[in-house]
């Protein structure tokens, strides 16, 4: 079945860094679409970024342009999400999604806390 599994979340300072990643299995990876989204506490998920198939197309939300950059490899089946500068409000659980077929897969999601 399909499988989303992120990893790399964690405790950073303002200003710092973290690669955020999600291994894919139980579809064909390299022929879907795929974005990040997070949810902070008590606020509704948003989207925070998308790619193409190909990985030719990307797209972000305007409170992480400049600072984030989505990837994927699709011979690995893994999409990542490089996280620079980050900001307290970045403070949220990030998930992976893949629509499949009008069908949405969800990671559990990994927690990233932006904090001195």
């Amino acid at each position: 079945q399909v499988q989303l599994v992120e990893s790399g979340g964690g405790l950073v300072q303002p200003g710092g860094s973290l690669r955020l990643s999600c291994a894919a299995s139980g579809f064909t990876f390299r022929a879907y679409a795929m974005s990040w989204y997070r949810q902070a506490p008590g606020k509704e998920r948003e989207l925070v970024a998308a790619i193409s198939s190909s990985g030719g197309t990307r797209s972000y939300a305007d409170s992480v342009k400049g600072r984030f950059t989505i990837s994927r490899d699709n011979a690995a089946n893994t999409m990542s999400l490089q996280m620079n500068s980050l900001k307290p409000e970045d403070t949220a659980v990030y998930h992976c999604k893949a629509t499949i077929d009008l069908l949405a897969a969800w990671g559990q999601g990994t927690l990233v806390t932006v904090s001195s």
